[in-house]
């Protein structure tokens, strides 16, 4: 189920990016020379999906995509704009920086440019963990929302698709 936040309604959060700050994280816009290293890491973790919507927001300009890094690693991201205008997602942070308010800060990070960029509205689309947008930013479900624009969506190739040379091959 999609859901519906109201962008001029958020604040910035000091606390939270505090936080973020004292456990080493930072939270930045994606630069376009990191696409491969941004999507290497989001396909094995979110899946192929995941990875082209991060594609399409990265190569946007200014890119709609930010990171979480700590000590120079990749530890999660946010998008939007990557699948219809108007829409957050996806979003994904690493098992192991799970409750420490990264995916909060990367949620109101993200929403807060929709909110820059002239949105009074944005769209969670396919929400996963609703009770989290709900508390986070006041995210309310969209009714008769699903599967919303994501139906009729075309099958990922199946791994077993590639040859053992690398490329793409027809079935027989």
């Amino acid at each position: 189920m999609d859901m519906l936040v109201k962008l001029y309604e958020l604040e910035p959060n000091p606390a939270l990016n505090k936080r973020i700050t004292d456990n080493g994280f930072t939270i930045r816009r994606v630069l376009a020379p990191e696409l491969n290293a941004l999507t290497s890491w989001i396909e094995p973790r979110f899946g192929a999906g995941w990875a082209a919507e991060a594609t399409a927001a990265t190569m946007r300009q200014p890119p709609s995509c930010f990171i979480a890094i700590k000590d120079g690693e990749l530890v999660g991201f946010a998008c939007h704009e990557a699948t219809a205008k108007g829409f957050f997602g996806p979003t994904g942070v690493d098992v192991s920086a799970r409750g420490n308010g990264v995916g909060h800060a990367l949620l109101l990070t993200t929403l807060l440019d929709m909110h820059a960029q002239g949105y009074a509205y944005g769209v969670i689309g396919g929400a996963g963990p609703m009770e989290f947008y709900r508390r986070s930013v006041g995210a309310i479900p969209i009714e008769g929302s699903v599967p919303g624009i994501y139906r009729d969506m075309l099958a990922l190739a199946e791994p077993s698709e590639i040859s053992e040379s690398g490329e793409t091959g027809a079935k027989s």
